[in-house]
């Protein structure tokens, strides 16, 4: 281990654990200057997420979506590229998942129209990806400026859309009409049997959202693609030089990362809501980016932060349900701290730690 380097036991185990220990420890002190107690919070908190099925299922239900948000950042995070646009993205991801259920629904099952929604999602948010991607690439246009401002762009285009074009006809709502059995994943209650997660609204996409974790692991450590994007996020200039395309290699991996989290769409559009609808995604785009970050851009940890993000969700809802006191308001304070010190505080006890492990791992002469 070189100076300034930590095992990875540390930085991608003991780091993300201070950081979440640290947001609780705050957030504890916030619960208590209102006159609540915090161990009191966490145990509603825990036992609301995962205390029973239908929490559990809700959470899962949260987490998946995390799940694809978390993969789209991460994916590009390891070309050097800080997608911000996940928000668009998913949400024009719906428009191709919607398309696909409104064309099939009455005339094939679910399974048949499945692949389509998988591939209108995905394309649908990998093109909402491409311009930025393209800007990047070519004109030198910030990555993180573009995606913010496409997700503007996106939010005004899906309100048209859902007002003038494809509303329900006869209906003031900004949605479709309610898909038929051929465009609604089944539950996974219908799945397994019993009734373990009541009314939660946790369905298949769990499953595909687990397949893209492998899909993502086997293209960056796996691919030779996966190497170039990994060689250029490391060292532009390096992978020039080794004749990697900065321009290929930019707007391919923006591609991909777009069309993750075009896919968070199949969760709720036709998972959940079975129509599409105005702000369907609910932040799930901006969370997405400290998932990644808590889970160091790998899918097996974004699996598990997508998890705890699931059950702040869920367990916070249940939370200011018993405890009036401690709003959702303040459920919302809880989870921007846990993102703060995840994300924007996420090397604050980096610099200590490697004095410490510099310390013990140096020879007994040169330690003292």
């Amino acid at each position: 281990m070189s100076a300034g380097q930590l095992p990875r036991w540390v930085d991608f185990g003991l780091i993300p654990a201070l950081n979440l220990i640290a947001a609780f420890f705050v957030s504890g002190l916030v619960v208590l200057l209102i006159g609540e107690n915090p161990l009191e919070a966490v145990e509603i908190l825990l036992w609301g997420s995962l205390g029973y099925g239908e929490g559990i299922g809700f959470t899962l239900f949260n987490a998946t979506s995390f799940i694809f948000t978390g993969l789209a950042v991460a994916v590009a995070f390891h070309a050097g590229l800080f997608n911000i646009g996940g928000e668009g993205q998913a949400y024009v991801g719906g428009l191709g998942v919607a398309f696909a259920c409104l064309a099939l629904d009455r005339y094939v099952p679910w399974w048949v129209t499945l692949p389509f929604a998988v591939a209108g999602g995905a394309l649908f948010g990998a093109a909402w990806a491409l311009i930025p991607a393209w800007l990047q690439a070519t004109r030198g246009s910030h990555i993180v400026i573009t995606t913010i401002m496409f997700n503007f762009i996106g939010a005004a285009l899906m309100g048209y859309l859902l007002v003038d074009v494809i509303a329900k006809p006869g209906s003031m709502q900004p949605e479709t009409r309610t898909f038929e059995d051929g465009g609604r994943l089944p539950l996974l209650d219908n799945l397994i049997p019993g009734d373990f997660f009541g009314t939660s609204q946790v369905n298949l996409s769990l499953v595909i959202a687990l397949i893209c974790c492998f899909l993502v692991w086997a293209l960056i450590w796996r691919t030779r693609l996966g190497y170039e994007i990994r060689t250029f996020g490391a060292n532009p200039t390096a992978a020039v030089y080794a004749g990697i395309s900065p321009v290929r290699i930019t707007i391919v991996t923006m591609l991909i990362s777009g069309a993750m989290a075009g896919l968070m769409a199949i969760n709720e559009i036709m998972g959940a809501q079975h129509r599409l609808l105005i702000e369907f995604v609910a932040g799930y785009g901006f969370v997405g980016i400290a998932v990644a970050l808590m889970g160091r851009a790998h899918p097996v940890g974004i699996v598990l932060a997508a998890i705890l993000f699931g059950m702040l969700y869920q367990g916070g809802a249940e939370l200011s349900f018993e405890k009036p006191a401690i709003t959702r308001d303040m459920i919302i304070v809880i989870q921007g701290l846990v993102i703060l010190f995840a994300g924007a505080l996420e090397y604050m006890f980096r610099p200590a730690l490697v004095q410490l492990f510099s310390f013990a791992g140096a020879p007994a002469g040169q330690a003292d």
